[in-house]
């Protein structure tokens, strides 16, 4: 991976080292990817079991034809400037929100799978910010991380072609423009409230994720078959995961598998703010984990007291291999011939991934010969190494493809969900097979059929589509948003089929409609959103869910409804639907002439809009500098008179369950940092200003200043000032508009707080602990 290139190195002569006047070649096998010497841009390579290889690339996108001849469009909000003397191939202004070859519109980072000569490239996931590595189990699912820096780094299965929600779809607004009032920082990040966005996975904070693993058999034995291991670098610490089905899709639950720092004391990182501690727990930075020939786990540490900003403090440059295997282990790595079926066998039975691919590629073009050896495999006992038969034998032609045939009436639903995959790859009669498929009590191979009709036509699909909306038990967030990537393209065709069937009244859907109604959210149901967004018979959170509905529903009509919702005399979630058409107007709903209805009403006026001064205070003149955080943490401090002092925090920030909205939560903060970094962040709040909480001064034509945080920078500019204050400022009246330099919180100097009371504060906020939810 060299942005803009994908290059293919070939060692001819075997000596591992490159060498062009030897044979050796080198081969620009795609090109096009932006970011060049970015990190938000061309990742890692790795081998699928159904011999396609897969990779990824940051939200720095970018714009490739693959070498059947598909151009794939992909950019997104994220606007970078090269790093260094660099230029990047394409301008994501002039390309972002543009469908690609195959129809569909991708934004942001995203995952391709593609045969190993480049051709048939695939879009498996999309719309991440920048995840650093995939890694696909022998049954087929892709299981990866990503990063961002406020706290919401997560750990995903990868649905294929599943939109993750990092940016619009229209890819021209990142997340925090789209953030609707009240919503937790990682619901927003990943806009696990919006129609059409994949559940978010293991979201565990802030971090710095990197490579990625998937562990099905070795020297490790067979209790860790089947674990997912997910290098964290701003943690120090590669987690661990036994994915267990959950329906449609993978319960993830963490532990700490390898790590340096048990306390869980972190220092260095972007989401502390980069200042190292100097203790040596800290400097574990796993950058990759992978499984050996010989069975054992391989993690790679670069070795720092510095994660993340593009920067590093080991002058040395130091680092180190670890492995990890049981107590008296001997490294030994097979030997076998793969001139030989016995030694393809062999390297297909392999702990490691590409070994297995070796295995894989020479034994499909034996084709039918190879049958009755890999066919032994389906009998093997573990699940993983017969999958990989499984996969094989789907291209070794018809005898092989009938084999597998076989298995889709086999008892195990894994079996079975394999087997469709594999069939499917192969691609003869996959539409008889999805017909036959589509009331599989699993719901992971219902799943799979559902994805499988993203691009047949409704004609043909909406049958099959209604048997899959009868299996929906209006819970599981994997099953729907897979139904709702079949029923792409055709939505108001698949609405109206499902509602013959389990439709009626608005009032009287079921919750299992009400949610496919809200995944597809066609035209012909707008009223039917505005009639359950008003009953209060429903409750308000699903009062809020038919508002949201009616939010991604593209119509006048919708557009008209939501204005009626904000300007209903007793509707409790009349704010939410000003919101949305402040937010819409701009976009999905510029067409529709928004505000010249909400000014009929009186619900809109960029003339007559109310506005108030939100100034920030000088800071004080001559005040003396407050010592370091180190320095005030080493003071005797008392939480009682902490308690007291913190309630000049309450005004921007909570704290417990008491407090504003506005910076960042202190009870989660001080659960997370050492004393000595909150002390810091008290004492100086412009040295590090957390991301997401950064501040804008506006200057207004009539002379007003209003500073504060933007929320939409849009028509009108949304700001939310200190206090929890949200304004809507009319473009039309501002003069001026820029980000400042200093942090939003007050200096100390400015609130009378001495380094005792800081220090006292802090004692106090070590004390309380995050509500229960």
């Amino acid at each position: 991976s060299q942005p803009p290139d994908l290059i293919v190195y070939t060692d001819n002569d075997g000596d591992r080292v490159f060498d062009a006047s030897k044979g050796d070649t080198r081969e620009v096998l795609l090109t096009g990817f932006s970011g060049k010497n970015h990190d938000h841009s061309l990742h890692s390579v790795t081998a699928g079991p159904d011999g396609k290889w897969y990779f990824n690339s940051g939200n720095c996108g970018g714009m490739f034809t693959d070498k059947t001849g598909n151009t794939f469009r992909i950019f997104g909000p994220y606007r970078p400037k090269p790093i260094g003397p660099f230029e990047f191939p394409f301008d994501p202004d002039q390309y972002a929100g543009q469908p690609s070859d195959d129809g569909h519109v991708y934004v942001g980072g995203f995952s391709v799978r593609m045969n190993p000569d480049g051709t048939n490239a695939e879009i498996v996931g999309f719309n991440y910010r920048n995840s650093y590595e995939q890694s696909i189990s022998s049954l087929g699912d892709v299981f990866q991380n990503d990063n961002d820096d406020p706290p919401a780094c997560r750990v995903s299965w990868v649905m294929e072609h599943a939109n993750f929600g990092f940016a619009s779809n229209d890819g021209q607004r990142s997340w925090g423009a789209d953030k609707r009032p009240g919503q937790e920082t990682p619901v927003a990040e990943w806009r696990q409230e919006d129609p059409g966005t994949m559940p978010a996975g293991d979201v565990y904070g802030g971090g710095s994720p990197t490579g990625v693993a998937f562990y099905e058999n070795g020297a490790l034995g067979d209790q860790w078959s089947g674990l997912l291991l997910a290098c964290e670098a701003g943690k120090n610490v590669v987690f661990g995961y036994l994915p267990k089905p959950d329906g449609a899709g993978w319960k993830l639950e963490r532990f700490d598998f390898f790590t340096s720092n048990k306390e869980k004391e972190w220092a260095g990182s972007d989401f502390l703010g980069g200042k190292p501690s100097g203790e040596l727990k800290t400097m574990f930075r796993p950058s990759d984990v992978c499984v050996g020939p010989d069975g054992a786990i391989y993690v790679a540490d670069w070795f720092d007291a510095r994660v993340g900003g593009h920067g590093t403090i080991d002058d040395g440059a130091s680092g180190t291999i670890y492995r990890i295997a049981p107590k008296g282990f001997r490294s030994e790595v097979p030997k076998f011939d793969l001139s030989t079926t016995e030694g393809q066998i062999a390297a297909l039975k392999s702990p490691a991934v590409n070994v297995r691919n070796l295995g894989f590629t020479r034994l499909k073009a034996q084709g039918e010969k190879a049958i009755p050896a890999v066919a032994v495999l389906l009998e093997d006992k573990n699940p993983y190494l017969a999958a990989r038969a499984i996969w094989l034998l789907a291209q070794l032609g018809k005898e092989g493809a009938t084999k597998v045939e076989g298995l889709l009436k086999s008892g195990d639903a894994e079996t079975r969900l394999v087997a469709y995959r594999a069939l499917r790859l192969v691609g003869d009669h996959v539409l008889e097979m999805a017909d036959a498929m589509a009331t599989d009590p699993s719901a992971a191979v219902r799943r799979e059929v559902a994805v499988t009709l993203r691009d047949v036509p409704a004609a043909q699909s909406v049958p099959i589509l209604v048997k899959l909306a009868r299996g929906f038990d209006g819970k599981d967030r994997a099953y729907l948003e897979a139904f709702g990537l079949g029923s792409e393209g055709k939505e108001a065709e698949v609405f109206a089929a499902v509602a013959k069937e389990l439709g009626g009244p608005a009032l009287e859907w079921s919750d299992a409609f009400a949610w496919i109604a809200w995944r597809l959210h066609p035209a012909a149901a707008a009223s039917d959103f505005k009639a359950r967004a008003l009953s209060t018979n429903l409750g308000e959170e699903h009062q809020k869910l038919m508002v949201t509905a009616l939010a991604f529903t593209k119509s006048r009509e919708a557009a008209g409804d939501m204005i009626a919702l904000a300007n209903a005399a007793d509707f409790p979630l009349k704010d939410l639907a000003k919101w949305w058409l402040f937010n819409r107007k701009g976009n999905d709903w510029s067409a529709y002439d928004v505000e010249a209805g909400m000014k009929a009403l009186g619900l809109y006026d960029p003339a007559k809009v109310t506005l108030s001064a939100v100034e920030m205070p000088a800071t004080v003149k001559d005040a003396p500098e407050l010592p370091s955080g180190a320095e005030i943490a080493k003071l005797p401090a008392d939480a009682t008179r902490g308690q007291a002092a913190i309630g000049v925090c309450y005004t921007c920030h909570r704290v417990g369950s008491t407090g504003v909205d506005f910076g960042p939560d202190l009870t989660t903060f001080a659960q997370q940092q050492p004393s000595e970094v909150i002390a810091d962040a008290i004492a100086h709040p412009s040295k590090e200003i957390s991301h997401g909480f950064e501040g804008s001064e506006i200057k207004t034509k009539e002379g007003l200043t209003i500073t504060g945080m933007v929320l939409s920078g849009g028509d009108p500019v949304i700001i939310k000032c200190m206090g929890g204050v949200v304004q809507t400022v009319p473009r039309e009246r501002i003069a001026s508009l820029k980000k400042m330099d200093r942090s939003l919180m007050y200096d100390p100097a400015n609130l009378g707080v001495t380094p005792q009371a800081v220090a006292d504060i802090v004692a106090y906020l070590k004390t309380v602990k995050p509500e229960a939810k």
